[in-house]
C-alpha cells in the first residue's frame, strides 16, 4: 500500500466498481481524486459518468474522445504485424490498455497528481498492462490498485459499501450479472460467471451484442472492397474514411454477416487459463484482407520473417509491454515491411466467413508471365534440375554416409 498520496487520477467508467473506488480513495487515502473516462468507442453514453463524478464532489473531470488516436496509433500499428495471440485472439482488450495508461499519466502531469489508480482485479492481465504502462512513462508514479488492498471481495460487499455512502446503484447491478463485458471500437469481451465452464456452450443470443450468430446471418454473401496504403486500410467500397470511422464501418458489415465471434480459452500472463467470448467483427475482416494484400506485395523472405516474429510481438502486446524497447524494435520492422502494402482487396462476407475473391496492387510481385503453365521465355525449366540437386545434396550424403 502506497502512502502520502495527495492527488490521484482514477480510470473511471462511472459503473459500480469505479464509483466505489472513487469514494474508497477519498476515505482511505484522504486524497483529492481526478476522474478520467476514455471514449474508445465502447458504444456507451459517457456523459452520465461525468455527472456522477460531479455528484460525488469531483472538481477535475476528464472525459476524452480517444477513438481516432486509438485506431490510428494503436490498432493499425498492431495490425501491420497481422497480430494474433495463440492463433485466435486479435487482442482487442490488450491494445486499449496502453492508451488509457498513457492518457492517465498525461493527466497526472497536467493536474499535478502524484498517483494513478485503476479498477483491475488482482487475478487478471489488465493490472499488469496498466501498471507496466504507468511505470514506463512515469517511473516514480505511485499506483493504487484497490482490488489488491481492500476487503470488498464480492459484488454484495460493493453494493453494501455503495449504499452506505449514498452511491447510486443501478437496479441491474443488484443481482449477480451473468458475465462481465469490456468494450471498445475493436472488440467486446465477455467473461466470467455463466461463461466460466469451458464445456458449457454460451447463450449466444444473450452474449453477442455486436455480431449476429452466423446461423442467423443473411443467406446471401455481401461483397466489399478495402483499399490499403502503406499497410493501413484507408477506404471501404471506395469511400475514404478516417481510421475510427473505417473500423466502425467494418464492424457493422462484419457483424451483420456473423463475422468475428469466437469462444476461446487463453493463457493469461499471470499464469491461469481464462475462457471468454470475444466479438471482433471489423478486426477479423481487416486481418484477412491485410494478409491477402501482403500475399501480393511482400517478398517471400520478408513475409515469412514477419510470420516468425509475430507471435513474439503478440505476446508483448498481450502481456502489456507496448512501451518496451523490444516492441518498438519489432514495430519498426513491421512498419518497414508495410511500405509496399498498397492496393485493393475484394472479399465476400457470408455466415461468419471472410472469403477473399480478389486482390490488386501497383506494387504486386505476382507476374502471370512467370507462373503461367503456357509456354514462356522468362523461366528456363531446366534450371530447376540443378536447384533441386543442390538442395538434395545434404540429404543424399546423409543416406550414403550417415
Amino acid at each position: 500500500m502506497v502512502t502520502d498520496v495527495k492527488k490521484v487520477v482514477l480510470a473511471y467508467s462511472g459503473g459500480l466498481d469505479t464509483s466505489v473506488i472513487l469514494k474508497w480513495l477519498q476515505d482511505v487515502y484522504g486524497c483529492e481524486v481526478v476522474t478520467f473516462t476514455a471514449d474508445l468507442g465502447q458504444g456507451e453514453e459517457l456523459e452520465p459518468a461525468r455527472q456522477k463524478a460531479e455528484m460525488m464532489g469531483i472538481k477535475e473531470i476528464y472525459v476524452d474522445d480517444l477513438r481516432e488516436e486509438f485506431v490510428r496509433d494503436y490498432v493499425f500499428p498492431m495490425f501491420r504485424a497481422n497480430t494474433i495471440y495463440e492463433g485466435t485472439y486479435l487482442l482487442g482488450t490488450s491494445i486499449a490498455r496502453p492508451l488509457i495508461a498513457k492518457r492517465q499519466i498525461e493527466i497526472a502531469r497536467e493536474t499535478g497528481a502524484d498517483a494513478v489508480s485503476h479498477g483491475a482485479t488482482g487475478k487478471g492481465n489488465d493490472q499488469v498492462r496498466f501498471e507496466l504502462g504507468y511505470y514506463a512513462l512515469q517511473p516514480d508514479i505511485k499506483i493504487i490498485a484497490p482490488w489488491r488492498e481492500w476487503d470488498l471481495a464480492s459484488r454484495g460487499k460493493l453494493i453494501e459499501y455503495a449504499e452506505q455512502h449514498q452511491i447510486p446503484v443501478p437496479k441491474d447491478k443488484r443481482g449477480e450479472p451473468p458475465f462481465s463485458q469490456d468494450a471498445n471500437l475493436l472488440h467486446i469481451s465477455s467473461e466470467g460467471k455463466a461463461l466460466e465452464d469451458p464445456w458449457e456452450e454460451p447463450d449466444w443470443d444473450h452474449v453477442l451484442t455486436r455480431v449476429v450468430p452466423p446461423w442467423q446471418a443473411p443467406d446471401r454473401p455481401e461483397e466489399i472492397t478495402i483499399d490499403f496504403e502503406a499497410g493501413d486500410p484507408t477506404a471501404v467500397n471506395g469511400e475514404k474514411l478516417s481510421p475510427a470511422d473505417l473500423l466502425e464501418k467494418l464492424n457493422k458489415l462484419g457483424g451483420a454477416n456473423g463475422v468475428g465471434a469466437i469462444d476461446i480459452v487463453e493463457n493469461r500472463f499471470v499464469g491461469m487459463k481464462s475462457r471468454g467470448v470475444y466479438e471482433t467483427p471489423g478486426g477479423t475482416v481487416l486481418f484477412h484482407a491485410r494478409r491477402a494484400m501482403e500475399s501480393l506485395t511482400l517478398d517471400r523472405g520478408a513475409q515469412h520473417q514477419k510470420d516468425e516474429l509475430m507471435p513474439k510481438y503478440a505476446e508483448m502486446v498481450y502481456n502489456g509491454f507496448w512501451f518496451a524497447p523490444e516492441r518498438e524494435l519489432l514495430q519498426a520492422a513491421f512498419d518497414k515491411a508495410s511500405e509496399a502494402v498498397t492496393g485493393t482487396v475484394r472479399l465476400k462476407l457470408y455466415k461468419g466467413n471472410v472469403i477473399i475473391t480478389g486482390r490488386k496492387s501497383p506494387h504486386s510481385l505476382y507476374h502471370e508471365s512467370m507462373v503461367t503453365f503456357e509456354e514462356d521465355d522468362v523461366y528456363d525449366q531446366v534450371d530447376a534440375e540443378g536447384f533441386i540437386k543442390l538442395n538434395a545434396l545434404r540429404l543424399r550424403l546423409r543416406k550414403h554416409f550417415g
